[in-house]
């Protein structure tokens, strides 16, 4: 399955159906009068968040999504019957965001358009969350309605109230409990193979995670769902390397586990590249509780491994660092058990940070 986390879609809601201009005849009515009926509503669109899902990949081949028309009404005061709602069901951790429009009369220094800010129009976090986005048009008026004293015979009619119809985005972040960061090469994707039945890529290249990768960590009869970033390099929030797209997908994690590989040039040097990359970013990644594990520890050996992690302590000022081997596992299990007891302080500590509204404040894009 390939991994798509935006997409660009058109939605558009049903028009209401046109209402009925009818007179009774019946035979030996002498007085039959006005009996059309009115236009049923159109569909809503609505978005549904659904389990199974973890990819924007299908919203690739189908971009229009519309609503059925309300049906229009009919003699004998018969109402139209109601358009169909259009369900569009999304992954859990989809947002909804607006699609910006270029502002009039304004450009940036090289001359192009400046646009407006991308707006958060709906954010689904819960399996079963569901979002009427877009209403149908409420259906015309039949003649039966504009009878009146002095009207007897009304032949005016309603055509139908138009749907909405707009042009959205459609970004995924993935829910995950610790998100897996570091710099390329770091051995994010072999501590993942080995904690769960993940089967990432791996090669000794940058960059080879080029996607997201999700997996289910069993520990201590606990489970929780890791996630492996792509590597960030130097200027990652400016667009170097894969840049920080990606990184919208640890936005929502409760811990990160900052891996560093301990056979590069400067260790400390790559603890404080992540660091300044996650500020640089925002969204709150630089003040969630974090683990830093010194990888590749069956290569160098445990005396200058001690070395490397005391450098991190007194230089990074790293309370603890923890030195495993993802290829064989060695610290591995000292490292999850650490992990666990953080999930409830990260829980405690997004209900205690609201924001004005009672909700916590963070940026969508």
């Amino acid at each position: 399955m390939h991994f798509l986390d935006q997409a660009k879609i058109f939605v558009k809601s049903g028009w209401g159906g046109p209402g009925a201009v009818s007179f009774r005849r019946e035979k030996y009515v002498e007085y039959g009068g006005p009996d059309g009926g009115n236009g049923g509503k159109g569909g809503d669109i609505i978005f549904e968040a659904v389990a199974g899902l973890n990819t924007l990949i299908d919203f690739r081949y189908t971009q229009h999504f519309k609503a059925q028309r309300g049906k229009p009404g009919a003699g004998k005061n018969r109402y139209g019957a109601g358009g169909e709602d259009l369900i569009v069901k999304v992954p859990v951790g989809t947002q909804i965001l607006s699609d910006p429009v270029p502002i009039d009369g304004t450009e940036d220094e090289d001359g192009y358009p400046e646009y407006e800010e991308q707006q958060v129009l709906a954010d689904f976090t819960e399996v079963g969350q569901r979002m009427v986005f877009l209403r149908g048009g409420d259906g015309g008026r039949g003649n039966l309605s504009y009878k009146t004293s002095t009207n007897r015979a009304p032949r005016q009619h309603g055509t139908g109230w138009p749907g909405q119809e707009m042009w959205v985005w459609l970004r995924l972040k993935l829910l995950a409990d610790v998100g897996l960061v570091g710099m390329p090469n770091a051995g994010k994707s072999t501590l993942i193979n080995q904690v769960t039945n993940t089967k990432a890529k791996v090669g000794a290249y940058a960059f080879t995670t080029t996607k997201p990768q999700l997996g289910v960590v069993q520990h201590r009869d606990r489970e929780f769902v890791l996630a492996d970033i792509p590597g960030l390099i130097e200027g990652a929030a400016e667009g170097a390397g894969i840049g920080d797209r990606f990184l919208g997908h640890i936005e929502r994690c409760r811990v990160l586990l900052h891996l560093i590989d301990a056979t590069s040039d400067d260790p400390v040097d790559a603890f404080r590249i992540v660091q300044d990359e996650l500020a640089a970013y925002g969204g709150g990644l630089d003040e969630k509780p974090q683990i830093v594990a010194l990888n590749k520890g069956d290569l160098l050996g445990q005396e200058l491994m001690e070395d490397i992690a005391a450098q991190l302590r007194s230089e990074a000022g790293v309370k603890d660092v923890f030195i495993i081997s993802g290829a064989t596992g060695e610290g591995v299990s000292a490292l999850l058990d650490a992990v666990l007891p953080l999930f409830g302080d990260a829980k405690a500590k997004q209900v205690e940070a609201p924001g004005e509204e009672g909700e916590t404040s963070w940026s969508p894009i």
